[in-house]
């Protein structure tokens, strides 16, 4: 406990000390919101479209293997440990894990393959960014909608951000949840979100990435010593009787009811990163498809593995009393499980103010601001007056599951499937690339797919609420 007091303060401290050497004002804008930029000539297209052509590989920027790891970090964060509750939603039976292995690869592999056709996209447009690759493809006067899912997803990230640090401060401290929430909504997330510069929170980028293997580490540890298994177990029999290991006869066959899509639509959150596929190609050092696709092949195929193993840890230990975030269901008095709360806390406070910047600068997007109105103080008054709307409904809704299942089934399945494919099929048309229309009907598959499970698994997480 007096660790954690410790570890408390000086994380007090290093805000503060940031707060008080902010010199700088500007405000980066994502470059997922970015208007589209001018169009370099060529090429074929349809009547009434920009003239657009593939542009030359970059010889400057990341080699495979750090664009690799930076998408690893990029995908596998917290949303990794509300998949048991996924499973859940649908068996209680150990064999339920054979057919949460498959969604979890199968959708992960959709997944990289929307991320591999947006970087496509850019190479055959030279476009800079998702909106950008839309603008290009489809056209300037609907780039709005990816825009406005993509601001939307991300408020939605927030929230589910706000929730799980109210959990898990909660569990740190021993104090109740909403009080926990306001604390540190008031002390750490408010101070953070109001810096105008971001630059000082990049070295605890590392912290999500290290919070995550150790908090796998500690489940398999706590997974094969059996301290939860009942009764013999001393952490699990002390846990209240929701949170208490519970198995019953969903097995296999249950993966075959609605109930499933929620694990798919939980996954369409958690395999998140599309918003971020033109940046990773422009990055990558000779960014020619080939080499762009095997940095998705190895990074996705990497967070697939991670996802299983944690999905499996937490199921396998809890069964249908898996939370909404699984490390509620570990004992306050474990003391391996205690060191991956303040891990996986501290990730989450520093890596909040850049998905919250994204959601500000978002809404002042959508609200047409100018930027001669974007002043601290109006960004002040705009960044306070969300924060505490996020606040409100995370004091409120008490399961990340449902945020991660509802905000996967509308706006995540859209960004990572529906558009994606949309902008393939148009830049395929305008540029006459008729040897790629096998790819586009895959995409277009994929697409009406992600529009299906969206719907079903939009309805069964609002069932769930």
């Amino acid at each position: 406990m007096n660790l954690c007091k410790f570890l408390f303060v000086l994380l007090l401290t290093f805000i503060r000390s940031a707060a008080a050497h902010q010199v700088v004002s500007l405000v980066a804008k994502p470059f997922f919101l970015e208007k589209a930029v001018s169009v370099r000539g060529g090429g074929r297209n349809a009547p009434g479209k920009a003239k657009i052509q593939p542009v030359e590989p970059s010889t400057e920027g990341a080699s495979i293997a750090a664009e690799v790891f930076n998408l690893v970090k990029t995908i596998v964060g917290v949303g990794v440990l509300s998949l048991p509750a996924g499973v859940a939603a649908f068996g209680n039976a150990p064999s339920a894990a054979i057919p949460a292995v498959c969604i979890i690869s199968i959708i992960g592999i959709l997944s990289g393959y929307g991320f591999a056709l947006i970087g496509k996209c850019c190479a055959y447009t030279g476009a800079t960014s998702y909106r950008d690759a839309w603008s290009k493809t489809v056209g300037e006067g609907s780039s709005w909608i990816p825009a406005v899912s993509a601001t939307v997803k991300t408020s939605l990230a927030c929230l589910s951000c706000s929730m799980v640090l109210g959990d898990t401060f909660s569990s740190i401290f021993r104090i109740e949840r909403n009080l926990s929430l306001l604390a540190v909504t008031l002390t750490a997330l408010l101070p953070l979100c109001l810096l105008k510069n971001l630059k000082a929170l990049a070295p605890f980028s590392l912290l999500g990435v290290i919070g995550i293997f150790y908090t796998a580490l500690a489940m398999t540890i706590r997974y094969l010593d059996g301290s939860y298994v009942l009764p013999e177990g001393s952490l699990g029999s002390s846990l209240p009787g929701d949170l208490q290991p519970s198995f019953g006869d969903k097995g296999i066959e249950s993966v075959f009811t609605s109930s499933s899509l929620i694990l798919v639509c939980m996954l369409s959150t958690a395999y998140m990163a599309h918003f971020n596929a033109a940046k990773f190609y422009i990055e990558l050092k000779n960014n020619t498809v080939p080499r762009f696709h095997q940095v998705v092949r190895c990074g996705f195929g990497i967070s697939i593995l991670l996802m299983v193993s944690m999905t499996l840890l937490g199921f396998l230990t809890f069964g249908e009393n898996s939370s909404g975030l699984v490390l509620n269901n570990y004992s306050v008095n474990d003391s391996w499980m205690s060191l991956s709360r303040i891990a996986v806390a501290l990730s989450l406070l520093f890596s909040y103010p850049l998905a919250f910047a994204g959601f500000r600068d978002g809404v002042l997007d959508m609200l047409k601001v100018p930027g001669e109105k974007r002043t601290s103080l109006n960004l002040n008054i705009l960044t306070i007056t969300l924060l505490s709307a996020i606040t409100f409904l995370a004091s409120i809704l008490r399961n990340v599951s449902f945020v991660l299942a509802f905000g996967g089934a509308t706006f995540g399945n859209a960004l990572t499937y529906v558009f994606p494919a949309l902008m393939y099929r148009a830049v395929v048309k305008q540029q006459d690339r008729e040897d790629e229309m096998t790819g586009v009907n895959i995409a277009m598959t994929s697409a009406v797919m992600g529009i299906v499970m969206g719907i079903i698994g939009a309805k069964m997480a609002l069932k769930k609420i």
